[in-house]
């Protein structure tokens, strides 16, 4: 019996024993999971919005205590200052940035170069390219010294940026002296980014339990066994985002002089003024993103005036031809850049002139009609009305039935009773009346 009740509990021991060395390593496994990666989006143009957006997400990722951030990314390019804000963040951040061009089909071009390049991992995916990073004017023309002095700061951060993160300087610089693009197998040869994959999987495969030496120190990277967490833009940011579209900047603009002049000529209609308000105050948080020429925006002001001459000064047209021609010029010039992502459209251009001409010659000629419309109420509106002499009606007086009311009239001929009179004028509460 003995014998027996000792190898039950050596079996039972042994059991105990079994459990602890498969649990245990699995309790310790999960509270040692490997902190999540965060992952942000930009599709469109690098501007204050993408910026705030970037900026946020990858402090937010760092305060979390997250092992990295990717950055999948597509743009044509954007604003320099916006650019430098995200690269400063980029590279001050104490957990590793990956850039990732994605997906095919996608660019980092201008600004986009930048930032791939400023990252500790750059990453693209096949069917995309780098590059074309030349600085372009947002505004003003510039003469060749300024054109020189721009592009040489330009290809020396470019430069100092690849040497930063032990990339080709030679092919970074001459993106902004010559602005070349190159496909993503060309980048990956030419040591311009460190990974070419076709998706997020792969992306994770290939950078899984590598340690990346960057000047944040060595990183062990355990993507596979960590959570890969969207952090898309959101409402807000969306919202913003769309706002600092030119196209949708010139709409709001032009839905808010609509507005306001609607209400203005209209007093007491509120609804339009408000809205025309609301449109204003959107379309001038816009232009703080665009590069916005104020030519442009007093040729539009100049052809709002012109068609209000024309209803109050009619010139068989003339001047409403002006205030077109000066709407179109003024749209063309708002946003002065050669940049194509930072102008209004032309597609939008000629339906909105045309629409807003038409509006404001209806609007106003509607406007002019009502005011010089003869009374139908009051004492004014009685000139003109036929009646009847109920009496004998002479310069000293009688009584006339017109317009279903009874009246004091005056003549300065004699009018029999009963004859057809004619309003001619009005005073107080007695009209003046001729025979017809």
């Amino acid at each position: 019996m003995r014998v027996r009740k000792v190898l039950v509990s050596i079996h039972i021991a042994l059991f105990m024993m079994g459990l602890i060395l498969v649990i245990v390593p699995a309790v310790f496994g999960q509270l040692e999971k490997p902190a999540p990666v965060s992952v942000l989006t930009v599709k469109g143009v690098i501007n204050p919005v993408s910026a705030e957006y970037l900026i946020d997400g990858i402090t937010e990722a760092h305060d979390r205590g997250y092992q990295a951030v990717i950055i999948e990314l597509d743009t044509p390019g954007g604003l320099d200052d916006s650019m430098r804000d995200i690269i400063q963040t980029m590279i001050n951040t104490k957990i590793p940035v990956i850039v990732y061009v994605h997906p095919s089909g996608a660019r980092a071009a201008s600004a986009g170069a930048f930032m791939t390049i400023a990252a500790d991992i750059a990453v693209m995916t096949p069917g995309t390219n780098i590059g074309a990073a030349s600085p372009v004017s947002l505004g003003e023309t510039m003469d060749d010294t300024m054109k020189a002095k721009v592009t040489n700061d330009a290809a020396a951060y470019i430069s100092g940026l690849a040497t930063y993160n032990n990339r080709n300087v030679e092919i970074a610089r001459r993106m902004v002296t010559e602005a070349i693009s190159i496909p993503s197998d060309e980048a990956l040869s030419e040591n311009i980014v460190d990974f070419v994959v076709k998706d997020r999987a792969d992306l994770v495969n290939a950078l899984d339990g590598n340690t990346i030496t960057t000047h944040k120190g060595d990183v062990t990277l355990n993507l596979k066994e960590a959570d890969i967490v969207e952090n898309p833009m959101g409402f807000r940011f969306e919202f913003l985002y769309i706002l600092s579209n030119p196209n949708i900047a010139y709409i709001l603009m032009m839905l808010g002089i609509m507005g306001l002049y609607f209400e203005l000529s209209n007093p007491g209609a509120i609804l339009p003024g408000v809205l025309g308000g609301i449109c204003l105050v959107l379309a001038f948080y816009s232009f703080q993103t665009l590069p916005v020429n104020y030519a442009g925006v007093l040729l539009i002001l100049f052809a709002v005036l012109l068609f209000i001459l024309e209803v109050k000064a009619p010139t068989h047209g003339f001047l409403a031809i002006g205030g077109v021609i000066a709407l179109f010029f003024g749209s063309i010039l708002l946003f002065n850049t050669k940049v194509e992502f930072l102008r209004v459209s032309m597609k939008v251009i000629l339906p909105t002139v045309i629409g807003v001409a038409l509006f404001f010659v209806f609007v106003v000629t509607m406007a002019v009609r009502a005011y010089r419309k003869k009374p139908t109420t009051g004492t004014e509106g009685i000139r003109g009305e036929i009646g009847v002499a109920k009496s004998r009606i002479d310069d000293q007086g009688g009584r006339v039935f017109v317009h279903g009311e009874w009246w004091d009239a005056t003549s300065d001929e004699a009018i029999p009773k009963g004859a057809k009179v004619e309003v001619i004028e009005s005073k107080n509460l007695s009209i003046k009346v001729k025979q017809i």
